[in-house]
């Protein structure tokens, strides 16, 4: 059985990107599809490599039991390309630095996770606005879109 492969990717991969990487496992785990699936995270930058999930992402996932232990920044990797089949950027700047590191993007494995949304748009980055609740709500509602996309479009 073939598992779709998707790697969430943020600028330090402390945020955002590791909660889209948990959202994303909890939501497949309750549907008892955690078997088609393999979900991952990454950064675009070295300046958080080694690192914890932030705290205020732990918190705020731990708030609705989702654990984020053992989980620690890395980088994405031009390789990465051909072991993913989706690449999920929350911004538009992840998503120039992701092509920059990847280079071309043939196969259209590149997105933004809210364009899978009614309402595309950038997640807001709650490093600098201290609020992990909308950026919650914003990566639940991209991985629910997401989901049902590959749902939709992916024999699974």
């Amino acid at each position: 059985m073939r598992k779709i492969k998707i790697l969430f990717v943020c600028h330090g991969n402390i945020c955002r990107s590791p909660m889209a990487e948990f959202v994303f496992r909890d939501m497949v785990q309750k549907r008892g599809m955690e078997d088609l699936f393999l979900a991952a995270s990454a950064a675009t930058s070295c300046e958080e490599l080694g690192n914890p999930v932030h705290h205020g992402t732990v918190q705020k996932l731990k708030e609705v039991g989702i654990s984020t232990k053992g989980k620690y920044a890395v980088q994405l990797k031009k390789s990465d390309y051909q072991i993913y089949d989706y690449i999920i950027g929350m911004e538009y700047r992840n998503i120039r630095n992701i092509e920059r590191i990847l280079g071309s993007d043939s196969d259209h494995k590149v997105h933004k996770l809210l364009d899978f949304s009614s309402h595309p748009r950038d997640i807001a980055d709650p490093w600098y606005t201290g609020d992990f609740d909308k950026t919650y709500q914003d990566i639940v509602e991209g991985c629910e879109g997401l989901l049902q996309y590959i749902l939709e479009h992916d024999r699974l």
